[in-house]
């Protein structure tokens, strides 16, 4: 069995997140760290590095302090920061799979991380299964002797899944499978997997850890040294590394997730229960919803349900898309987790790689990553853009 190291912090998470990895400047007593805007640094002598800083690729203060930072989110031993989502992910997978390997995923994922998987690690020989993650049964009768990866992400991106993170932990454990969640949606604010028996966390930091829709990066957290030692050796040999810039605003963004978290699921709330029961609506795909088939194990293993909901229109794909394009707040794009609300038609948008699939996202389904702005203009926003929408149908 790999060594594992765990951490063993006691602050409180919002503590953490201002804190950890960010000790003032002993020089300057700056309170902010520096961004080390450097790509080289000087040696004493061959092979006499100071505090092990050679070549910005390998290592960067301001990166180090960035891991720091994910780890004690987490609660994790060590925190890798890779230039995107992607990036983070596909680290992984190289460390873990070989072609004839085998990967069980979920049935409704984000599309880049399912064509990752099904285009570039298919084309390797590696294969997978997609599985109903709410079907434990399912997920065993899915695993075979070749499976080295169970990935979860819950909840899921955009259908609003969630999964028994300790239930499939221990399915996979019991199989020797490595469990990987991807913790985008909840964030560590909300939601911690490794807690829950996970190997791995995955982000997309760029959504709401870097929160403030201005910079592009990924994430991984777990507590096994061998595992860590090897995507290490990938993040320093092939290069997806977060810059130095964008891990000081990765950094400078998680210091209020604590308070955002807080927000997003206030507004999100409101504006789902608002649409639940509304004429113009067939299903509110929200765990913060009583009615959302997964609320109690949501309320069970999140803190609170989040900023992410989406929403089946009646009328179909053309009403969809013209509410879609008719909200004024609620602004059209892809990405999500930022403090300003952004409105996604997933299955021509960030779906569009899993169209003709078991994956594909309904035609009438749009995605909604609500913002900080104030709750009543944003419900006001969403009423007036339905209205509108049905009204030219």
């Amino acid at each position: 069995m790999a060594k594992k190291t765990t951490s063993r912090t006691t602050a409180a998470f919002a503590t953490r997140a201002i804190h950890a990895g960010q000790e003032h400047d002993r020089t300057t007593g700056a309170v902010i760290p520096p961004i080390f805007q450097s790509s080289t640094f000087v040696q004493d002598g061959i092979g006499g590095l100071r505090g092990g800083y050679e070549y910005g690729r390998s290592a960067n203060p301001t990166r180090t302090a960035l891991e720091k930072q994910l780890a004690a989110l987490e609660g994790g031993a060590h925190g890798l920061a890779f230039s995107s989502g992607l990036a983070a992910e596909d680290a992984l997978l190289r460390a873990v799979v070989r072609p004839g390997d085998h990967i069980v995923i979920g049935n409704d994922v984000y599309g880049g991380t399912y064509r990752l998987v099904s285009r570039i690690f298919g084309a390797w020989g590696v294969e997978h299964t997609v599985v109903d993650l709410g079907d434990l049964r399912a997920v065993q009768k899915a695993i075979r002797p070749e499976t080295k990866v169970l990935w979860v992400e819950t909840p899921s991106n955009p259908l609003m899944k969630v999964s028994d993170i300790a239930e499939l932990t221990e399915i996979a454990r019991a199989a020797g499978v490595l469990a990987v969640v991807d913790n985008t949606f909840a964030s560590p604010a909300l939601q911690r997997p490794l807690g829950l028996g996970a190997d791995v966390v995955v982000h997309s930091t760029t959504k709401y850890i870097g929160g403030h829709s201005d910079v592009i990066g990924g994430a991984l957290v777990l507590d096994d040294d061998e595992l860590e030692e090897k995507v290490r050796f990938l993040q320093f040999a092939a290069g997806a590394i977060a810059a130095p810039m964008e891990a000081w605003l990765t950094t400078r963004g998680i210091k209020t997730l604590d308070v955002r978290m807080q927000r997003h699921s206030e507004n999100a709330g409101r504006l789902a229960e608002f649409l639940d029961g509304h004429p113009a609506i067939e299903t509110v795909y929200y765990p913060g919803l009583a009615s959302h088939p997964g609320h109690a194990l949501a309320a069970a293993q999140m803190s609170r349900f989040g900023g992410m909901l989406s929403i089946a229109v009646v009328g179909g794909e053309r009403v969809a898309r013209r509410f879609a394009e008719k909200t004024r707040l609620f602004q059209l794009a892809e990405s999500l987790g930022g403090v300003e609300s952004l409105v996604n038609y997933p299955s021509l948008m960030t779906h569009a790689s899993v169209a003709g699939t078991e994956l594909a996202v309904p035609e009438n389904v749009v995605r909604l990553s609500v913002g900080l702005e104030d709750g009543d203009e944003l419900i006001a926003d969403v009423d007036r853009a339905l209205a509108r929408a049905v009204k030219q149908r």
